[in-house]
């Protein structure tokens, strides 16, 4: 009973511990860009329904940061691809 309940509880807070890391690591990302949390976070989302419609991603691993240089800024994306998705025929109008 108590192996259940200490795996139950490890899992809660090890899920915790995973968004407070991620809402840390946003906060850092805003204190060195110009970029705020929720835009970081409304591109993400887009990224990932646009690139979703060509291959299937792994979602848990898709990462997208923004990275202060001493001159620029850049745009860097881990999307780790599980596989293509078929090709989608268009029309040309």
């Amino acid at each position: 009973m108590w192996e259940f309940l200490s795996r139950l509880f490890g899992r809660e807070n090890e899920a915790s511990k995973v968004a407070a890391k991620e809402r840390l690591r946003l906060v850092l990302v805003h204190d060195r860009t110009t970029v705020s949390p929720c835009l970081l976070e409304t591109l993400k989302e887009e990224l990932l329904d646009v690139i979703s419609k060509y291959m299937e991603i792994d979602q848990a691993g898709f990462e997208v940061n923004i990275e202060q240089g001493d001159d620029s800024m850049a745009l860097v994306a881990n999307i780790p691809i599980k596989e293509m998705k078929r090709a989608l025929s268009r029309t040309k109008n």
